[in-house]
């Protein structure tokens, strides 16, 4: 038995719509394996990538800045709530993850960043590890917010990829004895 992972790469065209771009069985997520999968995309006709949305893995940042040129990056922000959450007592990560989520919920971009300030300045204090995390997150998550804002509901998150992937790792071939 090979542990592999599928990548799924989803897009967002001009119109707003989501495409689905492609997939690969890769067997190790790490630098090369994403390179080969974003360079496989691009010899398939991608172009013009602006904006990529994805976990905060090293190498596939690294990759996006090698193979996609000039596309902005963004950090997942499911991933980043969990991430962020760690800092956060248990008893308070549902008022806290609401909080966040006013951030994303803005009319524009200058709204988007007010409220992003509002809410460090208001976690400063109580849960100071996650207001310091959250400031230094600005730019990676963020950077939805320098598109058109009819956009935003395609962009803002990945969400539907993150259940793309939960069920695509829930359906588990059975084994052959």
């Amino acid at each position: 038995m090979v542990n592999v992972a599928v990548v799924i790469a989803t897009g967002v065209n001009a119109e707003g719509q989501r495409e689905s771009l492609g997939f690969d069985v890769i067997t190790t997520e790490d630098g090369a394996g994403w390179t080969a999968f974003l360079r496989n995309l691009v010899a398939r006709g991608l172009s013009g990538v602006a904006l990529v949305i994805s976990d905060d893995h090293k190498g596939l940042k690294a990759a996006i800045a090698a193979v996609l040129p000039g596309a902005v990056w963004q950090r997942c922000r499911v991933h980043f709530g969990r991430n962020l959450m760690t800092r956060v007592p248990k008893a308070s990560q549902g008022m806290v993850a609401t909080l966040v989520r006013t951030i994303f919920e803005q009319p524009d971009h200058d709204s988007v960043w007010a409220q992003h300030a509002r809410v460090v300045d208001q976690l400063a204090g109580r849960f100071d590890d996650a207001a310091l995390m959250l400031a230094d997150a600005a730019e990676d998550l963020l950077a939805f917010s320098t598109f058109p804002a009819e956009h935003w509901s395609n962009i803002r998150s990945n969400n539907r990829q993150e259940r793309l992937n939960k069920e695509i790792s829930q359906e588990r071939p059975a084994l052959c004895t």
